[in-house]
């Protein structure tokens, strides 16, 4: 695959990862619940990838592959955990966005996707193997940590709670590891199919048992709102999850948390100026915060661009 390509999806990957946190931080709001909105958007991506599953036959090999895979063990368990790691960002796009904005979500979600990045490139993780941690690549992410640091100006953490700054950190954490898991299990299974419906199996457990618990804890959650465009934050994980398993290979981790950072920081600065929130930094803070991160983008992709032509 062509640099530019794979780097173009890694920003359209960022944009899905956007819209998708204001969509079930909206459904959080409107039904007073967050986990209970995080179980819906994950129970109608699986739906969708179940359907996708049974008429492609790109899915039915898939899955044929998987059950193989695990009889023989040569799918270790720990490949079928993806999906914990994307429960865990849906459930903090329903719980926090909607009151700190996509913007400080997402600025979030950079510090630890790049910390992480860099790491797993560095050990071999990812399904490219080992990724040279070159002195462009950590001055990208280092970059990238500036941008989090200019979007926390003008008294943003005194008016928000450290727990929902705290818990998109832990899922970018999560995003990057999720991401070359899927890479990985992509090349087991033949096909970025089944490694999305393998995440969204598990999320969609892991979310629905929240769910209950907290309609237990806490009351049954208000109506469903009417709008249908409340409910496209499963297809839109699909996409993206799917995409991300498909193009992780081309670019590492790293570069691809960093593509996915620029596409989430320009669609946010486009929501958050439209749509804003009460505790958001201002669309000045994040117009500095958005040129800081594409260049980050730019500083760690030269010198991979280079290798890939020679």
């Amino acid at each position: 695959m062509p640099a530019w390509l794979a780097l173009s999806g890694a920003v359209l990957i960022g944009m899905m990862t956007t819209a998708q946190a204001r969509i079930n931080g909206e459904l959080g709001l409107r039904l007073s619940d967050g986990l209970v909105a995080a179980a819906i958007s994950f129970g109608s991506g699986l739906l969708i990838l179940i359907v996708l599953s049974l008429i492609l036959p790109s899915g039915r090999r898939g899955v044929r592959a998987l059950r193989a895979g695990m009889r023989e063990r040569t799918i270790p368990w720990w490949m079928l955990l993806g999906g914990v790691a994307g429960a865990l960002t849906v459930a903090t796009q329903g719980l926090a966005v909607a009151v700190i904005g996509v913007s400080l979500f997402t600025v979030g979600v950079v510090a630890g996707q790049t910390l992480n990045g860099l790491v797993l490139d560095r050990i071999g993780y990812g399904p490219a193997g080992v990724v040279a941690v070159t002195v462009p690549r950590v001055l990208g992410g280092a970059l990238a940590l500036v941008a989090v640091a200019v979007s926390l100006q003008g008294g943003v953490l005194e008016r928000v709670p450290l727990w929902m700054l705290v818990l998109p950190l832990i899922a970018g954490v999560g995003i990057a590891w999720q991401q070359a898991t899927n890479g990985r299990l992509r090349q087991r299974v033949g096909t970025p199919l089944t490694a999305t419906l393998v995440n969204f199996i598990g999320g969609t457990v892991l979310l629905v048992a929240a769910a209950v618990v907290s309609t237990v804890v806490g009351g049954a959650p208000d109506a469903l709102p009417p709008e249908p465009w409340l409910y496209a934050g499963g297809a839109m994980g699909v996409f993206y999850i799917f995409l991300s398993a498909a193009i992780v290979v081309h670019t590492g981790v790293l570069l691809l948390g960093l593509g996915a950072v620029a596409g989430q920081l320009l669609t946010a600065l486009v929501i958050d100026v439209a749509w804003p929130a009460s505790a958001g930094p201002g669309w000045i803070v994040e117009l500095i915060t958005v040129v800081v991160a594409l260049a980050s983008v730019v500083v760690a992709a030269v010198p991979w661009r280079r290798r890939r032509q020679s």
